[in-house]
């Protein structure tokens, strides 16, 4: 979709420097951009390609205007600024309503005038599809399943039963909510499967990255908040709560009964143990290990970066007495 810059700089509260009748009908980066397209520029280590970039306009902060030799679009957030004018230049593609022939829908589901169901779909007995939504191609919705208004399952997801996904969710291919959680117990060294009878409930808003899995309850309901985003391939265990708009990268692993604050941020590979609380406004860099509740906002950080494998074979084993070396250091410093 084409724009004037004018256009884009009303959408994104810019200060204009240039001309607003020019037509920009992509994003691209500062390197590959060519007449036509905008960029935008946030990070200073690029600044060389700011200074030799061909895009027709760049979005940047007032302080990096001198440097640009192109049109620009001035905002004191330039990567917010980049994602509302994709969202300008990029709309999600319109759906025409309807039932494709090769869906299956139990009779006593309920599906919106609006709404479009893709080929290849099983839709459960009492489900409500709402009003916009958008049923891709291959998605499974069992029995009792609520899906709000304009929310989309783009193909291939699962949607076990009583689950309830609120409005304008986006669930990319793969996702699976509301499987058993991880319930067993021990019975004399064999495991005894533990019913799971809770539910899932997905605020508004909420987006779920590819192969990301969240459990149903074992007895109450596993909650995701409105805002949250969830990257790809997370798993989500049975009764987690994540508060309102907080981010969750890659590869997060979340065990059962932890509860998530608002507004956390966390880093790709981290995993965060069961029955543990985060408070609100924490940031998790990535592969950090919680093993313990975090009660003050901040940020946190474990892992341990790479190294030469000699030196860590040399660590490794001075690991194996840092006990008995603080212990020692401990008597020594009491007898100064």
């Amino acid at each position: 979709m084409t724009r004037t810059l004018g256009e884009i700089a009303g959408h994104i509260h810019a200060e204009l420097h240039g001309d607003p009748r020019c037509e920009i009908g992509s994003i691209d980066t500062l390197e590959n951009a060519r007449a036509g397209a905008i960029s935008f520029f946030s990070n200073r280590r690029y600044l060389h390609l700011l200074k030799t970039t061909r895009a027709s306009a760049v979005i940047l902060k007032a302080d990096d205007l001198a440097a640009c030799p192109v049109q620009a679009l001035v905002v004191d957030n330039p990567y917010l600024g980049y994602a509302r004018a994709a969202r300008l230049l990029y709309p999600d593609a319109p759906h025409a309503p309807g039932i494709h022939p090769q869906a299956d829908i139990h009779s006593s589901a309920k599906v919106s005038a609006g709404a479009r169901v893709g080929p290849f779909v099983s839709v459960g007995s009492n489900t409500v599809i709402g009003e916009n939504a958008w049923i891709g191609p291959g998605c499974i919705l069992g029995k009792d399943v609520m899906i709000g208004a304009d929310t989309r399952l783009i193909a291939s997801v699962v949607i076990c039963h009583g689950v309830v996904i609120g409005k304008r969710c986006i669930l990319h291919p793969g996702v699976v909510i509301g499987a058993d959680g991880f319930g067993i117990a021990n019975d004399n060294g064999t495991w005894l499967k533990i019913p799971q009878v809770g539910g899932v409930i997905i605020g508004d808003d909420v987006e779920i990255g590819a192969n990301t899995s969240i459990d149903r309850g074992a007895l109450d309901n596993t909650v995701i908040e409105d805002g949250v985003k969830i990257d790809n391939q997370v798993q989500i265990g049975h009764n987690v709560r994540v508060g309102a708009h907080t981010a969750i990268a890659g590869c997060v692993g979340i065990a059962g009964s932890a509860k998530i604050g608002k507004r956390c941020l966390i880093g790709g590979a981290a995993g965060i143990s069961g029955h543990l609380e985060i408070a609100d406004d924490v940031t998790l860099m990535a592969m950090t290990g919680v093993a313990n509740s975090i009660r003050e906002p901040g940020v946190y950080a474990s892992a341990i970066p790479a190294m030469d494998a000699r030196i860590w074979r040399k660590n490794a084993v001075s690991f194996k007495h840092l006990h008995k070396l603080a212990a020692r250091l401990n008597r020594l410093e009491s007898k100064s």
